[in-house]
């Protein structure tokens, strides 16, 4: 890996800006490869970053390259793909033809089956597993709002890629056990599809018992097939990943208490599920929930909330009119 090389972001959306323009900020050289809309907004206003703790940064638009073309990825050192799961491949073949041989390629995506469609596709090229725990929402007008905390985790290699990346405001972890880390962040992803069914936010669902008992059936389901199959999820707070359906099903004063000590969410987080569907476009439903009943059904577990929630949010994806505003009864089908 050459660090004075541009870190290249693949496929900047809402996570892929904000990381991006960070490290920019930090006086990393940074070049997004953006869809046309992206590209607009950014010369237009530029690119505001702000944050849950109320911090802002700014930046101009000459202070990155924006690119619709992948020839972009022509001297890049590192490449964070952010893409979607499903426009992975795709990526990847666009990487292959264009980056150098010794770039660094970092799956910064949601799900667990990503590095290995990139390793396929990308050959004796360096792939990393990475996982980033936090939510950014696309407001508009350039501006891009990390609304929860946590710290972005890479797996570990002999050139450090995590410490490279890691930047004041955004820190960057090597991590031993990244496969680990990745289940545990698609255990607590499974809560992503109720944020889109209900159109509530993030803490304001979690202010809530009945939506979070919800989640730890659904969180419950989904630790029984990783536990049969052998996965040991790592918990990306304090509380162990099996304690969790129990703390959410906890009263709200005790649970409140505790999870304003492990993580800070603030009233605009959404998740990327909702901003799907709002939007009208395909959800990661199939690489989220999808993965564990695919799991499941391998290892003989019983998984019914989970493959109904999957059924409720292809009926929002094939309705088209975003979020379908649905109640916890509802989604349990007892309504």
């Amino acid at each position: 890996m050459v660090t004075d090389r541009p870190i290249v972001v693949a496929g900047a959306g809402a996570i892929g800006c904000f990381v991006g323009g960070m490290l920019a900020v930090a006086g990393r050289r940074v070049a997004l490869l953006v869809r046309p809309r992206v590209k607009t907004e950014i010369e237009r206003f530029g690119l505001r970053l702000t944050n849950f703790d109320g911090s802002e940064k700014s930046l101009g638009a000459g202070q990155l390259a924006l690119s619709e073309d992948p020839a972009i990825f022509h001297s890049a050192g590192i490449v964070l793909v952010t893409v979607k799961s499903a426009d992975t491949a795709d990526i990847a073949d666009q990487i292959a033809q264009h980056a150098p041989q010794d770039a660094v390629i970092v799956s910064l995506q949601n799900g667990i089956g990503n590095v290995a469609v990139l390793r396929e596709r990308l050959d004796s090229r360096r792939v990393l597993a990475g996982m980033v725990p936090f939510n950014v929402v696309a407001m508009g007008e350039g501006r891009f709002h990390r609304s929860s905390s946590g710290d972005i985790h890479v797996g570990e290699d002999e050139a450090n890629t995590a410490g490279a990346l890691s930047v004041p405001g955004l820190a960057v972890r090597a991590s031993g056990d990244i496969t680990g880390v990745q289940w545990g962040k698609l255990i607590i992803n499974l809560n992503n599809a109720l944020s889109a069914l209900s159109d509530m936010p993030l803490a304001a669902q979690l202010a809530n018992r009945d939506w979070r008992r919800l989640f730890a059936d659904q969180m419950a389901e989904g630790l029984a097939a990783l536990n049969t199959a052998g996965i040991a999820p790592v918990s990306s707070t304090p509380i162990p990943m099996k304690w969790t359906p129990t703390l959410l099903r906890l009263p709200d004063m005790i649970f409140n208490a505790i999870l304003g000590r492990t993580m800070k969410i603030d009233p605009e987080a959404r998740s990327s599920m909702w901003q799907d569907l709002k939007q009208g476009r395909k959800t990661e439903i199939d690489h989220l929930q999808g993965a564990v009943i695919a799991l499941a059904e391998q290892n003989g577990v019983n998984v019914p909330l989970m493959r109904r929630i999957v059924a409720l949010i292809k009926e929002a994806e094939a309705a088209g009119n975003g979020p379908p505003r649905l109640t916890p009864q509802q989604i349990r089908g007892v309504a």
